[in-house]
């Protein structure tokens, strides 16, 4: 069955994550990616390691666990933009396809004749997204930004981390480069809402997006306990700001998350721990009253919290409604019934692994389903393929192309 994005054509000029997160999102959904990359190098992250991943007969590959990440269902094709040639050949790839991603700094590809302005004159109806740390204009539009920073100047480590009051605190970056991922989500709904824009109008259009842009757009409801209420979000740990008992607390054997989002869910929590009391108490029977005394609550909680093991938490706060769950390490997740169930854990067929084990797309569609049925493909896979089958090339041409160093 096809999928939904299976008449559009993506030409991925973009590495590392937000760019390849962003092309493998559409390549999901039906896309034809071409992803071109550099003669013998390829995308930084195939040098990304170790791990490396390990083949069939479990020998170690060189194949980048990190670029195994972000590269499924996509075609790779190997072009030195810096000659003329390759960029004459990006440039006719550029006219047969409907959106165009890249990440290099603001004003790089101008250099080499592979800017919007160039490729729409070639292609109107081109959807062009670029992506930088920065935007392409304001005081910081020439600096390179990398996810860590971003973190960093976007807020989201001022809020991440033990409180200041606990011993080692300090800032924190999030287990995964999250504003480069954001960023690459944000840029596939955008280069939708433009390809549907261009069903209209019959012309394509530029999309400028920021890795900063996004981080702060995601600060959601931290953002706007400044903005809304002059109030300047701190680290708080694993506790939640707004919401009364919203943490992990210790168990008899390790730790769990308990997550009472109203009044209700908290009553049954204290019906369980035997101080049904508690939820009637003035200083509690509120989340604005739980939040106000957060520190005598969570003290009363923790003491009762620790006769048990997890699993004898977790069986007795499901059974009462009250919403809960393991901590589990990635190897414990990945094989969970659940997100095998949901298909977030496939297998492809990779060139020089063979089978490999990928996570699967969390979108599902009813009519257009998504499919993980490319693994992320070896440096320069395709080239052949794509020169002879879409550019029509003859063998004779690539060859040449080749021996001058092109591709």
């Amino acid at each position: 069955m096809a999928g939904a994005l299976s008449h559009i054509r993506v030409l991925d000029l973009s590495r590392v994550l937000a760019g390849p997160w962003c092309t493998q999102m559409l390549a999901d959904l039906g896309a034809d990616v071409i992803k071109v990359e550099r003669p013998g190098k390829g995308d930084d992250t195939r040098q990304w390691g170790p791990p490396f991943a390990i083949d069939d007969d479990g020998q170690s590959t060189v194949e980048s666990t990190y670029f195994l990440s972000a590269n499924r269902g996509k075609r790779s094709v190997t072009v030195n933009i810096a000659s003329a040639q390759g960029q004459e050949l990006v440039r006719t790839l550029a006219a047969m396809s409907d959106v165009v991603v890249e990440n290099f700094k603001v004003g790089t590809l101008a250099r080499y004749g592979l800017d919007y302005d160039t490729l729409k004159k070639i292609n109107p109806k081109l959807v062009y997204c670029s992506i930088t740390g920065f935007g392409q204009d304001g005081p910081y539009a020439d600096r390179a930004g990398y996810d860590f920073m971003i973190q960093g100047m976007g807020g989201l480590m001022s809020i991440t981390g033990e409180s200041e009051d606990t011993v080692g605190a300090g800032p924190q970056k999030v287990g995964v480069a999250i504003a480069d991922i954001v960023t690459g989500l944000y840029c596939a709904s955008a280069i939708q809402a433009a390809l549907i824009s261009r069903e209209n109008t019959g012309t394509g259009q530029y999309i400028d997006m920021s890795l900063l842009d996004c981080q702060v757009a995601i600060l959601a409801n931290q953002a706007m306990m400044y903005l809304g209420a002059d109030q300047v979000p701190s680290r708080m740990g694993n506790a939640h700001p707004n919401i009364v008992p919203y943490q992990v607390f210790a168990t008899k054997d390790g730790h769990m998350i308990i997550a009472v989002g109203n009044d209700n869910q908290f009553e049954q929590l204290c019906c369980l721990l035997k101080c049904p009391e508690i939820a009637k108490d003035p200083s509690f029977s509120t989340n604005q009253q739980r939040v106000a005394n957060r520190v005598s609550l969570v003290k009363i909680l923790s003491d009762r919290l620790v006769d048990k093991t997890t699993s004898e938490w977790l069986a007795l706060l499901e059974s009462v409604g009250v919403p809960c769950g393991k901590i589990n390490a990635i190897d414990e997740t990945l094989n969970d019934l659940q997100v095998q169930h949901r298909q977030m854990r496939v297998c492809a067929d990779h060139e020089s692994i063979g089978r490999v084990d990928l996570r699967g797309s969390p979108i599902k569609l009813s009519e257009t389903p998504t499919a993980v049925d490319r693994a992320p493909p070896t440096l320069g896979q395709h080239t052949d393929e794509v020169l002879t089958q879409v550019l029509d090339y003859s063998e004779e041409q690539v060859n040449q192309l080749r021996a001058e160093g092109v591709l």
